[in-house]
């Protein structure tokens, strides 16, 4: 099947997976609304072509948590990507550096810290906190000692969200396959291979820490879900900055009052994110709250929005809106299902070629050129226009 698009990417990566996989993919909470406002919020914007600009040669490079990438786009922490493919979180690693873009590498990754260093690039690492603090001060200077140049804290995670989809299935905690999950499992058997053959399936940064506890009652991933602080505080981001030398970046803010609360917590960049819309359902998309937390923040943090991109537009649209990047977790794990660490770079030079084609038709040649001016909201364009018999066309502004 030809892969021009990431939905293309998206139906073959459903053909490699097992029913509860894919809906553990691509499930959100409650009634998805969410989930499907994140990518409709880019439709409300309208990009503003100018012509007759010499855009012979286009630069996307920029520069993200303090150092040099070649576009505009981050790889999200995305959790047990083994499930997806064998090679897991190594092969989305070594196609971000190949590729040369930034890649998140999370709490609940099935590779360890020390592995994924060792596919050389630019990455961060993604943090929960922890009721045990020196769990969290452990993992923290194990990613420093491994080169990551940024911590990425998520904050939207205190109680998980009701994701339907994962009851449905049995896609839980302990697992309760329904009889057509388990003969979906059967109906893949490459991917039952794959992942029998592919070594232990842990969560590898954990049990460096804990130990295999299923001996003592409960197995790790239970053990981490008793550690997530639901008393957490912003003191406790500060008390991260005092204990983490590099970029900090604070993921899972909606609220521009909680983003400015971030920034005086001592936070560089904000990855403004509802999880994909798998936590909390009701709420709005990333990019609606974007323009709001610029003008509140103006240049004191990067911002990253992390939601719904599925197009080259948009990225544009939100660089447009005041973003410094887009970042995507969806996309690239249809990817990494349906190709490995080919799959990965495929949705990778997608997007590149995507963002390269359509800033040269706004008319732009480099990611610092495009500011607000080239976007307009659709509701500037809703006038209605009235002709009566006989009369020209005019428009009705009150209308």
């Amino acid at each position: 099947m030809p892969v021009f698009n990431v939905k293309n990417m998206q139906k073959l990566a459903k053909r490699k997976l097992p029913l509860p996989i894919c809906d553990y993919l691509e499930g959100a909470a409650d009634d998805e609304r969410t989930l499907e406002r994140n990518t409709q919020a880019f439709d409300d914007w309208a990009l503003v072509p100018r012509s007759l600009v010499d855009v012979s040669q286009t630069d996307l490079t920029t520069s993200l948590f303090g150092r040099p990438t070649s576009l505009p786009l981050i790889l999200s922490p995305t959790g047990m990507s083994r499930l997806f493919h064998a090679q897991g979180e190594m092969a989305v690693a070594r196609a971000a550096a190949a590729e040369n873009v930034i890649y998140g590498l999370s709490t609940m990754a099935t590779t360890s810290i020390e592995s994924v260093a060792q596919a050389n690039g630019d990455r961060y690492f993604q943090l929960y906190l922890f009721r045990d603090r020196n769990l969290t001060a452990a993992m923290l200077e194990r990613a420093w000692a491994s080169g990551y140049a940024g911590l990425c804290l998520t904050t939207d995670t205190v109680v998980s969200g009701n994701r339907e989809r994962d009851l449905r299935t049995g896609m839980t905690i302990p697992p309760r396959f329904s009889l057509g999950s388990l003969a979906s499992f059967v109906a893949h058997p490459r991917w039952a291979i794959g992942t029998l053959t592919g070594g232990p399936f842990q969560l590898a940064n954990v049990i460096e820490h804990v130990g295999d506890l299923a001996p003592g009652g409960i197995n790790v991933i239970d053990y981490v879900n008793q550690q997530f602080d639901r008393t957490a505080s912003w003191k406790d981001v500060e008390w991260l900055r005092t204990r983490w030398p590099g970029k900090l970046i604070v993921k899972g803010l909606m609220a521009p009052e909680d983003c400015e609360l971030a920034v005086a917590s001592g936070a560089d960049a904000i990855m403004i994110s509802n999880h994909g819309g798998r936590q909390l359902e009701g709420g709005a998309a990333p990019l609606d709250y974007l323009p709001a937390i610029r003008d509140r923040l103006q240049d004191r943090a990067q911002l990253i929005v992390d939601g719904g991109v599925r197009r080259g537009t948009h990225i544009l649209k939100a660089l447009a809106l005041g973003a410094d990047a887009c970042s995507i977790g969806r996309p690239y794990l249809y990817g990494l299902a349906a190709g490995g660490e080919a799959g990965v770079r495929r949705i990778i030079s997608l997007l590149r070629a995507e963002v390269a084609r359509d800033m040269a038709l706004v008319g732009k040649t480099k990611i610092s050129q495009i500011n607000v001016d080239d976007v307009r909201h659709l509701s500037d364009f809703a006038r209605r226009p009235v002709r009566s018999a006989g009369q020209r066309l005019v428009v009705d502004a009150a209308a």
